[in-house]
């Protein structure tokens, strides 16, 4: 159910939702390895206000959280005052004996809870990047009570009575355009969470919430553990030919963490797909290390999630019933760009066919590949599996394109993509600069700090980066905020950049490949529509949008990762700083349309999987995860033997837990706009500041104060079009990107 900024209930962009672009590796969101912060009691008790640091506005640059000072002991009972201190001030609202007015409802209403979002912002934080057990016990034991807060105001009758009667006069109180967005907003969420709902339907949904918070939290512990539990050993290390020495040391060292000495093992990322699949020469290998992917939530042990989301899928088919809708997805869809689930179908019904159609294609040359291979090898020949794309998906590569991947890693080295490529292309557009920032405590020895000051010199953001994988954080990228942007606060941003790349053994360079920095240049994408926000409220402010419109900016600042100045200053080698030669640099461009139906066709199924199960009417019964999800993709034509979605039901956090239920598609809608966008950017010059200063005023500064079909017009001076995409993605011949 919709919950509003002021309910604290904070949304990770690519959490894991992230919101990490689902075409590249890690999208999606516990205590770090050797750094789990002091335990204490979680109970309501534990902390007196006075050494609880949540109680009181951090004192450090841009109220970052004081991480030196948290412990696990302070969030529960930080959360508990904290929700009980918005209750006292919303029904304050409630009972004003005055006139409702816009000040003294909407605004009042929007500088409730100072202490329950300053707790949750860090508390989501840490349990999607840092977490351990006293942690997830809290978020399990508080999912409930934060949902049963949020209906509790979204469902209070004198409080909606006041937003109703604001909203009805709107037109007539000659508010300025933002503060009139934000009454059509406000109104609209709490109608949409059940306002006018009969006290006996509100009662029931109610309920309804609390049961899907309460398996939301259980979805997502379970999947965490299923994740780490499900990593594949290998105590040979002759089944890993084919890695890296880097990856080999790297897989060392994550069973060296686990008490695994002289053994091997390969962590799961959140995808389907595994990217050492790549490398494994050893077909047995590649299978186990897919399967252990496949599988990791459907063992039928206690981290088994298929009963979860076979229930979160009925409820969420109640509770749309309730709310007079036929379906979830039609609830979800009435405040999003696409507007029905119509639309949403119809657009991917546009995508669906030529990326199954291209991935046949790549399907049939692979499969050659396979036989040649095999002949050469004097073996019998085998049919293509999915273990097996990845692998010789490369060999095709190298082939058609003399292109390895080996060659092109010592050139994408972290900090030198993050520093003169990501900040890079921020300079060039929009006159950024960075500082990294020592002084301020981190939640993990791997996170980085960093400044922001603007054009002007002017202190603008600090934002933080904490890019490798852990056992105890989820899987995936995203990005979110420590502190929001608000005038009405008078807060600037505090944001952050989460991903899971491979940690290096210590010594060595953390090496990238393509797909990884594409990532960086996606998440920060999400980072400068954060920290330009320039707006009043708090419920507007930055990614507070649509999902459909959220995943724009980060898709649309992918392509800066391709463009040839910003290219050319980070493509270096990490040995002698040399540039990539022109050669490769050729290679790779010619290369950036391979494998595209096979991209496509993975993220199209998962979509459309996740309308299926949000199409669902009330009156249906339970279904079986695994009959459910076999059917709906062979029902859409996406049912390749060899192409799996990107995610299995069972492991779709996105979904079940990140807030992008009935939204999956949005990473595709946004593809559209993105790759409208650039097509714009290119048409004006490209990459120049004069067209970064326009999208920035026009674009990123302004969250979510304009109806955001029309603020994209207004910026673009057209609607969106498809074709763009489909050029961009190898959907349709005319030119490569």
């Amino acid at each position: 159910m919709p919950r509003l900024r002021i309910l604290a209930i904070a949304t990770s962009i690519a959490l894991a939702a992230c919101s990490q672009s689902p075409n590249t590796a890690g999208n999606s969101a516990p205590a770090s390895a050797g750094s789990a912060p002091a335990k204490a009691s979680t109970t309501a008790t534990a902390e007196a206000p006075a050494s609880n640091p949540f109680f009181t506005a951090s004192t450090l640059p841009y109220q970052a959280p004081p991480f030196d000072k948290i412990k696990d002991g302070d969030y529960e009972p930080a959360i508990e005052e904290g929700m009980k201190q918005q209750l006292a001030e919303v029904d304050k609202i409630a009972n004003n004996p005055d006139a409702p007015t816009f000040e003294n409802t909407y605004v009042a209403l929007e500088k409730t809870g100072l202490l329950l979002n300053r707790v949750m912002a860090v508390f989501n934080g840490v349990t999607a990047a840092n977490t351990d057990d006293a942690l997830q016990k809290v978020q399990e034991d508080e999912a409930p009570k934060l949902a049963a807060h949020a209906d509790a105001i979204h469902l209070n009758d004198k409080l909606f009575q006041r937003i109703q009667t604001v909203y009805d006069q709107r037109d007539s109180l000659k508010l300025d355009p933002e503060s009139q967005r934000l009454v059509e907003v406000v109104y609209r969420q709490f109608v949409m969470a059940g306002a006018k709902l009969s006290d006996a339907d509100k009662s029931k949904l109610k309920d309804y919430n609390k049961e899907e918070a309460g398996l939301e939290a259980q979805f997502n512990n379970k999947l965490l553990a299923a994740a780490k539990n499900g990593a594949l050993v290998v105590d040979d290390k002759s089944k890993l030919a084919g890695l890296s020495d880097e990856d080999i040391a790297a897989a060392a060292q994550a069973a060296k963490d686990r008490h695994l000495d002289g053994k091997w093992v390969l962590t799961l990322q959140n995808t389907t797909q595994q990217p050492l699949l790549q490398d494994l020469t050893d077909r047995a290998t590649r299978q186990a290390l897919f399967e252990a992917s496949w599988t990791r939530a459907e063992k039928g042990d206690a981290n088994d999630t298929r009963d979860i989301i076979e229930r979160l899928a009925q409820l969420r088919a109640q509770e749309a019933k309730l709310l007079g809708f036929p379906n979830y997805a039609a609830w979800t869809l009435e405040d999003q760009m696409a507007e029905n689930p119509d639309t949403v179908m119809s657009f991917m019904g546009k995508l669906a066919p030529a990326a199954v159609a291209r991935a046949k294609v790549e399907a049939a040359d692979i499969q050659k590949q396979i036989d040649k291979d095999q002949a050469a090898l004097h073996q019998p020949t085998f049919k293509l599996e999915p273990w097996d794309w990845e692998h010789y998906a490369e060999e095709v590569r190298k082939a058609k394109y003399d292109l390895d991947d080996s060659q092109i890693k010592p050139y994408f080295e972290l900090n030198n993509v993050l520093q003169n490529g990501v900040f890079y292309a921020a300079n060039q557009l929009y006159g950024l600069t960075f500082k990294e920032r020592k002084d301020i405590p981190v939640y993990n020895p791997d996170v980085r700090v960093f400044e922001v000051f603007d054009k002007d010199g002017k202190s603008l953001a600090l934002f933080y980066f904490d890019y490798f994988k852990r056992d105890n954080k989820n899987g995936g990228a995203w990005m979110d905020n420590f502190v929001g942007q608000s005038k009405l606060l008078g807060t600037k941003p505090v944001i952050y950049n989460v991903a899971n790349f491979t940690k290096p053994a210590d010594g060595q360079p953390a090496l990238l490949s393509m797909d990884d920095v594409v990532t960086m240049f996606h998440e920060f994408g999400h980072g400068l529509h954060g920290l330009f926000s320039d707006v009043e409220y708090p419920t507007l402010s930055g990614t507070s949008t649509a999902r459909d419109f959220v995943e724009f900016p980060s898709q649309f600042n992918e392509h800066w990762a391709t463009d040839p100045k910003v290219f050319a200053n980070y493509a270096k080698n990490y040995k002698d700083g040399k540039p990539m030669p022109q050669e490769l640099v050729d290679k790779l461009k010619k290369a950036g349309m391979f494998n595209k139906g096979y991209d496509m066709t993975e993220l199209v199924a998962a979509a459309m999987l996740d309308m299926n199960w949000h199409m669902l009417s009330a009156d249906q019964p339970k279904q079986d995860a695994d009959t459910f999800e076999a059917a709906a993709l062979k029902k859409d034509g996406v049912d390749l033997s060899y192409v799996p979605p990107r995610y299995r039901s069972s492991y779709f956090l996105h979904i079940w837990s990140n807030g992008y239920s009935a939204g999956y598609y949005a990473y595709l809608w946004t593809q559209m706009l993105a790759d409208d966008a650039f097509e714009g950017f290119k048409q004006h010059g490209g990459l120049t500041r004069e067209n970064g200063d326009r999208f920035r005023s026009m674009i990123l500064s302004r969250g979510n104060t304009v109806e955001l079909s029309k603020l994209y017009k207004d910026w673009r001076g057209q609607d969106p079009s498809i074709e763009p995409m489909l050029i961009d993605r190898g959907l349709k011949q005319g030119g490569t990107k």
